[in-house]
């Protein structure tokens, strides 16, 4: 070979070599992002229709939801006696009891069958008091009548045969919503000494991770809703309250849906393309607004439930595979 040849060819090589040398190292692998969690919930879950029609819901998309249950309806007029609130007499309550004997059974069936399929049976106390004054030792008095009542709820009432591991479900009750989110210094020392894991009371501007650690604190967000996009709490009765001022307004219900989807989708979308912080959605049983927030929900959790990289799932539920959160096997489930 020419001398010229072997100066070109060995000079390519050095450059080839060199190359391949100084190339950039692979990129290191990007983390798969997390599962986004919607967590949605009940709260003082009295409507027969609405127990059967939110877990027809949960069984079409694969959910599990909280049921914030408030004691007074386990208990009929016949029974209220057995229900004494924190500075008043027996058998008082703002929102009632049940109407029957009969109507505090359906609804033992109802809470039987939601534990049964995974769902979580929480606390939103008895009779629905506003216990921003309440002392450590009221809320404990409130906590001791939830347990009572629904551990006893058949016996109270004379409903027989108590169905087999009843017990069971009252003593898996780990969480708690205080009656219009309303909260006390009492509340906070009253919860782990009566056996809280977590709390959902709380309100927040807009999605945040729970703390971890001790009682897990969770906060309804504050999401942008309607044409001017200001904050509302993601909750059926403040949609109820921005929409119609609180009056039913059936004319206007295919109206308040689509603005209620459309928050909630916006709201998913936000952290689900972002950070997928988890969303905490909460609802009522009452049909508000001939149903509009139900309607969105169904619609909004028919949508994101089902998707491979979405976790529809209970409050329990997530505070048990937390770090250093104690699993609670569901009854049943």
């Amino acid at each position: 070979m020419p001398l010229l040849s072997r100066v070109v060819a060995f000079s390519t090589a050095v450059l080839a070599t060199a190359g391949a040398a100084f190339a950039d190292p692979p990129a290191a692998p990007v983390p798969a992002k997390p599962k986004q969690v919607v967590i949605i919930s009940f709260d003082s879950a009295r409507e027969i229709s609405q127990w059967q029609r939110s877990r027809a819901l949960a069984k079409r998309t694969g959910a599990h939801f909280t049921y914030f249950l408030s004691c007074v309806f386990l208990l009929s007029q016949q029974t209220r006696a057995e229900y004494t609130p924190p500075g008043k007499s027996a058998g008082k309550s703002n929102i009632g009891f049940a109407a029957s004997k009969q109507e505090v059974a359906d609804r033992l069936d109802q809470i039987g069958l939601a534990a049964s399929e995974g769902h979580d049976i929480a606390s939103h106390g008895c009779g629905h008091f506003d216990g921003k004054d309440w002392s450590k030792a009221d809320w404990l008095k409130e906590f001791a009548s939830f347990e009572r009542i629904l551990e006893n709820a058949y016996s109270i009432n004379g409903i027989t045969p108590e169905p087999n591991g009843w017990h069971d479900i009252a003593h898996a009750v780990v969480g708690f919503r205080a009656p219009y989110l309303s909260t006390s210094k009492g509340l906070y020392e009253a919860l782990p000494e009566a056996g809280y894991h977590y709390d959902a009371s709380g309100v927040s501007k807009g999605p945040v991770e729970p703390p971890t650690g001790g009682l897990t604190r969770f906060s309804l967000p504050q999401i942008p809703e309607g044409p001017s996009s200001r904050p509302v709490i993601a909750m059926d009765y403040n949609l109820y309250v921005r929409h119609s001022g609180g009056f039913e307004r059936p004319s206007q219900a295919a109206e308040f849906s689509e603005r209620t989807y459309q928050a909630f989708r916006a709201a998913f979308d936000k952290q689900y393309q972002g950070k997928r912080i988890p969303l905490v959605l909460s609802f009522h049983f009452t049909l508000m607004n001939d149903g509009a927030y139900w309607n969105a929900l169904e619609r909004f959790a028919g949508e994101t439930c089902v998707m491979s990289d979405v976790e529809c799932i209970s409050f329990r539920d997530y505070v048990a595979r937390e770090p250093g959160g104690e699993r609670q096997a569901a009854v049943g489930g």
